[in-house]
Parts: C-alpha cells; structure tokens; sequence
C-alpha cells in the first residue's frame, strides 16, 4: 500500500486524504452499519485521526447512538467515517469509498453474531461474535 490514499463520495462533493497507516481493516456485521448503508456488511479500516484530513467539502454528522457519530455527504448520502466519541485518536474509513478499494484487505470479521444468515463472505479470515481486536492501545 502507498501512502496517500484518497478517497470520497459519489458525487465528488466531500473528499478526504489518508496520511498514516491503517492500523486494522474489518468487515463489519452489526446491525447499526447494516441499517446505516443498506448492505449486509461493511468493511473499514481502523487509523489514528491525525492522520486523516477532508480535502474538499464538509460531511455531514449523524450521531447514530449515544458513544458514536456516522460522516457522510449531504448532497448524496455517501457514508465515509464512523467515530466513537470517547476515542478522539482513532477513526474508521469506509473501504469502499476509497479511490482504490483493493489498497487495503480487511483481516477479519466483527459483530458476527449480527451477520444476515443469507450472506457469507466464504473465506479463512478470523470471526468475532462482537468487537475484534483492540488497537486504541
């Protein structure tokens, strides 16, 4: 992977810059992503927020439970950071909006409890009933 990565939303409005090393990638299976995007699973990558910085536009801000705020486009719905509130240090970027998707491979699954029975992604990576490995250190 090289650094910068860029990426944003579908209709160009909002853009951003990725400027550190993701520290994890998931798929995500919980619900609130589920309901958040329409699509059975979600993949992320986990980075220290320093590291990441809007290019072009301002998202708009869903606070979608009480520990967390969602980050899309207004003009076209496009979902590109989830953040927890009390982890001020750490983000998560929606791989799909990447400029290049395939820069970063997810290393495990999170939230399978929450994992739509009609879909399985068929592969080795590790599954975790809920949160997966810590990186907040």
């Amino acid at each position: 992977m090289k650094l910068p990565l860029e990426g944003g939303c579908l209709c160009g409005a909002v853009r951003y810059r990725i400027s550190a090393e993701p520290l994890q990638a998931d798929y995500c299976h919980c619900r609130m992503c589920q309901r958040s995007t329409g699509a059975p699973v979600v993949p992320w990558l986990t980075m220290a927020s320093a590291g990441f910085a809007w290019t072009r536009g301002e998202p708009a801000v869903y606070r979608s439970s009480p520990e967390a705020e969602r980050l899309f486009c207004g003009a076209c719905g496009t979902q590109m950071v989830f953040r927890v509130i009390a982890e001020p240090d750490l983000l998560d970027v929606t791989l799909a909006s990447l400029d290049d998707p395939e820069a970063v491979r997810p290393s495990h699954h999170i939230w399978t409890a929450s994992r739509i029975a009609w879909f399985d992604t068929r592969d080795d990576l590790p599954r975790h009933p809920e949160h997966g490995p810590d990186v907040s250190g």
